[in-house]
């Protein structure tokens, strides 16, 4: 553009346009008539501006809501209340060995919120079986208070995130120091509660291989936990966990420790370059985050051997955005994107698929990478995850379904 612009300027110098007379009247723009009135935006219905207006009260309510249940499931309050009858704040605090009149104003929160039942006459609070089904430790992988801690792990790098806005680039891993400790407390309740007895089966004969014994690897690892628990159920295979992540490696293998485990092993590693062959390759919650994902599923397939498989679980989302209007965890996808997922990998000037990128671009990467047999499968209840099972051949292609 540069060496082509002063030729335009100096065509624009040798041939002025004329404005005189010579311009047909109609053609010459009257300099006494006023410009047309520029219009203004469209004024709101107020019905629909007051209903619009309620909602995003209701937003703010639920973000505040959400902060207090994140700061009571850290606390350990749900799970005290989950063990007491109705209780006074006095005593829910002794139980959790807290400060009572944090304690007290959290309840107020909680009371309002409809989280907790509070009854005036006697001053107590109690959180309901129904609550407590899903915001106490025991609830497992339903346990939705621990999810919360992501609103706070957001607040953290906003204003980082808004000049990533403003200049472009990203967030670097860095600067999440929670992230690991969050994200290995929520998949840790998933891979107790369904790894080796719901998802490995995914996999048609993959719990028999495993038995027998064979060579795996799991991608984006982070403390390892995945690994440890394949390793422990099936002590005849041997398990390798490679991960960025110095600090997370250093978890597994400390893991590893206290369970005893001679079959697991972890490394500190790019994923884009991997080495050795394998049977098995996994990747959970891991491929949209990496800056260079193309090659990381080509580096994959070029480390399974000839009858390996490649056991990718993702976030279960469209690539199309109309499609995603009424998925039930739609806006927390996209701002767990802008806040984590997408700015981590542009950060390395990576590609930043982001948290929704969908089964039709994992798809199309994962046929671009070299696996010619890919099927989807997933989890009955899970609203979250879903399950790519793929393959370089069409050896044992089987589609649908929900695996055994």
């Amino acid at each position: 553009m540069s060496e082509r612009t002063p030729a335009r300027q100096d065509s624009a110098r040798s041939a002025p346009v004329r404005r005189d007379s010579a311009q047909p009247a109609s053609e010459r723009q009257d300099s006494t008539r006023p410009a047309p009135e520029r219009q203004g935006p469209a004024q709101p219905d107020p019905a629909p501006q007051e209903d619009f207006t309620g909602r995003m009260l209701q937003v703010l309510n639920d973000a505040c809501l959400g902060h207090l249940c994140s700061v009571g499931h850290r606390a350990g309050l749900f799970d005290v209340m989950a063990g007491l009858p109705a209780a006074s704040s006095a005593r829910i605090a002794g139980e959790a060995g807290l400060d009572e009149r944090y304690v007290r104003e959290w309840l107020g929160g909680m009371t309002v919120g409809g989280v907790v039942a509070y009854t005036p006459e006697d001053g107590c609070y109690r959180l309901p079986p129904e609550h407590a089904a899903v915001l106490s430790r025991a609830a497992g992988p339903d346990n939705v208070a621990a999810f919360m801690q992501y609103l706070a792990m957001m607040g953290d790098v906003e204003d980082e995130v808004l000049a990533a806005f403003r200049d472009g680039g990203g967030v670097p891993y860095s600067a999440f120091p929670h992230f690991q400790d969050v994200q290995a407390e929520e998949t840790a309740r998933v891979y107790d509660a369904a790894l080796t007895g719901t998802i490995v089966p995914l996999v048609p004969g993959l719990t028999g291989r495993l038995r027998s014994g064979i060579d795996a690897l799991d991608i984006g690892t982070g403390r390892g936990h995945a690994v440890n628990l394949l390793a422990r159920a099936f002590p005849g295979s041997r398990f390798v966990g490679a991960d960025i992540s110095g600090a997370g490696i250093a978890a597994a293998r400390a893991e590893a420790a206290r369970w005893g485990l001679a079959n697991a092993r972890f490394e500190v590693a790019d994923t884009a370059e991997l080495t050795g062959s394998y049977d098995l390759i996994t990747a959970f919650d891991v491929i949209h985050d990496l800056a260079r994902p193309a090659r990381t599923l080509a580096a994959v397939a070029g480390a399974l051997r000839d009858d390996g498989v490649f056991l990718m679980g993702d976030i279960a989302a469209s690539s199309e955005l109309s499609e995603n209007i009424g998925h039930p965890l739609g806006p927390t996808l996209y701002a767990l994107s802008v806040f984590y997922c997408m700015t981590v990998s542009l950060a390395e000037g990576g590609a930043g698929l982001g948290t929704a990128w969908g089964r039709q671009t994992a798809l199309r990467m994962l046929r671009e990478a070299g696996f010619g047999d890919v099927v989807t499968r997933e989890v009955p209840g899970d609203i979250l995850n879903v399950y790519y099972v793929a393959r370089k051949d069409g050896s044992g292609r089987e589609r649908g379904g929900t695996g055994e």
